[in-house]
């Protein structure tokens, strides 16, 4: 979605007079005025798909993000439904990933308009609600590790309609955490 500034300032003084006067309405003006300031317009025809809006590309790192979130929701699902001697297996098998996986983030130093990305993702689009309320800063670098992740997630991916990740496929996935240099 495209808005030029004038547009961006009469939709946030609408916002302000919908928050100010009470009024009830489809729209949230809260939802409106974070995707302006935060400058994820993108988000808009999303969270309001009933509204005909032109046909757009969605952008390139909102699509990646989505992508590594969804990853993510497959290898926590996958580890919660090992069994506990699996679990213990694949701490030694990715060692010293395969301890409790858990999505961490993204740097918020280099990698801020990821984790701006996730996190308007996360908390105002309600989406992958199973990572609110955690930090999205993981303070170090972490998207060339995730993309390493998906090149072998998406192999797997096809076949997950039939379960979850199991403890191999999990493993594999997780050892893509240490640099090729270190294995």
């Amino acid at each position: 979605m495209k808005i030029s500034d004038g547009e961006k300032l009469i939709v946030l003084m609408l916002s302000e007079l919908y928050e100010k006067m009470g009024i009830e309405g489809e729209i949230e003006p809260e939802f409106i005025k974070s995707a302006i300031f935060r400058d994820h317009l993108w988000g808009i025809p999303w969270k309001y798909s009933g509204i005909p809006f032109e046909d757009q590309e969605t952008p390139e790192i909102v699509k990646e993000v989505v992508d590594i979130l969804d990853m993510w929701s497959f290898i926590e699902r996958g580890y919660q439904e090992l069994s506990d001697e699996e679990k213990a297996q694949l701490e030694t098998d990715a060692a010293p990933f395969g301890k409790e996986p858990k999505f961490r983030g993204f740097d918020g130093n280099n990698e801020a308009e990821y984790m701006s990305v996730a996190s308007f993702l996360i908390n105002d689009l309600d989406r992958f609600q199973e990572f609110k309320g955690r930090s999205m800063n993981s303070h170090m670098p972490s998207v060339e590790t995730y993309e390493r992740m998906l090149h072998t997630f998406e192999s797997k991916r096809q076949n997950l309609i039939s379960g979850p990740l199991n403890l191999v496929e999990l493993s594999k996935i997780l050892k893509e955490m240490t640099h090729p240099e270190n294995r």
